[in-house]
């Protein structure tokens, strides 16, 4: 039984084999699922649990070298924009659509219950040393 940490015994090995530049989505509950990547989907209620939530917890347990997420969030979600600027100071920002298309190439994707627009990021896995 671990102490601290993510608990969730799917996401904790799924993380565990992630290596650099492996890409891991975050995605809200709306977020189209590309086939391929294992998938984690830790719905639950509209809401629960937040993209802010999953995003920190992630956020502690992996290196992240870079992060990318769709631009509109700036304009359609205020809040969002906010939180991935103050976690990921070296965001990039794509199209939506764009950002569609890259989650395809993503080694792993864990859905939250978020159930507002445009709460999504693509992590970029970087090392420790």
């Amino acid at each position: 039984m671990r102490r601290a940490g993510i608990l969730n015994r799917h996401l904790a090995g799924a993380l565990a084999e992630l290596g650099h530049g492996d890409l891991v989505l975050v995605c809200d509950a709306g977020m189209p699922i590309p086939r391929g990547p294992r998938v984690v989907d830790l719905a639950f209620r509209a809401g629960v649990p937040s993209f802010a939530e999953v995003l920190d917890g992630l956020l502690a347990e992996l290196v992240v070298e870079g992060a990318t997420a769709a631009k509109e969030t700036r304009r359609a979600n205020p809040a969002a924009a906010a939180l991935l600027d103050g976690r990921l100071p070296a965001l990039r920002l794509v199209p939506h659509e764009r950002l569609k298309r890259l989650s395809g190439g993503a080694r792993l994707v864990v859905r939250t219950g978020e159930a507002s627009p445009y709460a999504n990021v693509l992590l970029r896995c970087g090392v420790f040393f």
